[in-house]
C-alpha cells in the first residue's frame, strides 16, 4: 500500500488536504501529485463537501517539484513525465469547487504554482514566495502568475526568480490575507465557513465561470509547451 502523501480530513462541509512530505519540504513528487488529483476527483463528486483547504505539514507549504526525480528521467520516460505534469496542473485548475491555499510557510517553484491554482490564499506572516527554478534551467509558469498579479509583476518574478516576503505578496495581491503562523489553518477554516453559507450548486456555478474565464485551452497549449510537451 502506498504511503499517504496527502492527508484528508473533513469538518462538516469542508475538506482539509495536507501535503505530507515534511522531511522533503512537501516536494511535489509524481506519487504525491497523483494522490492529490485522485483525492480531488473524489471530492468533486462528494455532495457534502463545498470547499477544500490545501495546506502543508510542517514549516513549509511546498518547495516545488521533487528535483531528485528529474535526475532519474531517461529519454524514454521524459515525455510521459511532462505529460503527467501538465495534466496535474489542468486537473487542479479545473477542480469544480472553491480551493483555499492555507500557506503555512514558503511556497516555491511548483509549490507557488499550486498556491496560484487555488482560488484564495491565506498566508503565514513568515511565508515567502519565489520561482528559483529559472536559475536551474526550468521554466516558471508565467501563465499562472499573470491573472493574479498582472503582466508586469508576473514577468518580474518569472525572469528574476527573486524572493518576495509575505508583506510584498499581500501588497501585490499574490495572497489575500496575512495571519500569524499558528493561525493560518484557523483563518482558512473561517474563510471556508463563509463560503459554505452558499449553496453548493451556486458555488460550483461561480467556479465554472472562473474556469471558463481562464481560457483553459490557451493555458493548456502554452503551459504544455513550457513543460516540455
Amino acid at each position: 500500500m502506498s504511503e499517504k502523501l496527502v492527508i484528508v480530513e473533513k469538518e462538516g462541509n469542508i475538506a482539509i488536504l495536507t501535503l505530507n512530505r515534511e522531511k522533503k519540504r512537501n516536494a511535489l513528487s509524481i506519487e504525491l501529485r497523483k494522490q492529490l488529483t485522485e483525492i480531488l476527483a473524489q471530492l468533486a463528486k462528494d455532495d457534502e463537501v463545498k470547499v477544500v483547504i490545501l495546506t502543508g505539514k510542517g514549516p513549509v507549504f511546498s518547495a516545488g517539484f521533487d528535483t531528485s526525480e528529474f535526475m532519474s528521467l531517461t529519454p524514454e520516460n521524459m515525455q510521459a513525465f511532462f505529460e503527467a505534469s501538465w495534466q496535474y496542473h489542468v486537473d487542479v485548475m479545473t477542480f469544480p469547487k472553491p480551493l483555499i491555499a492555507a500557506l503555512n510557510g514558503p511556497a516555491l517553484a511548483g509549490g507557488l504554482d499550486l498556491a496560484l491554482m487555488c482560488d484564495f490564499r491565506i498566508s503565514s506572516q513568515n511565508a515567502f514566495f519565489q520561482h528559483p527554478e529559472i536559475k536551474f534551467g526550468a521554466t516558471p509558469l508565467y501563465t499562472l502568475l499573470k491573472p493574479v498579479v498582472g503582466d508586469g509583476l508576473a514577468r518580474d518574478l518569472c525572469f528574476t526568480g527573486r524572493r518576495i516576503d509575505a508583506e510584498e505578496a499581500l501588497r501585490i495581491g499574490l495572497v489575500n490575507k496575512l495571519v500569524p503562523p499558528d493561525k493560518v489553518l484557523q483563518e482558512a477554516k473561517a474563510y471556508a465557513q463563509q463560503i459554505c453559507e452558499s449553496k453548493l450548486e451556486t458555488l460550483m456555478a461561480v467556479k465554472k465561470m472562473c474556469i471558463a474565464a481562464t481560457n483553459m485551452e490557451e493555458f493548456s497549449k502554452i503551459s504544455k509547451a513550457a513543460l516540455g510537451g
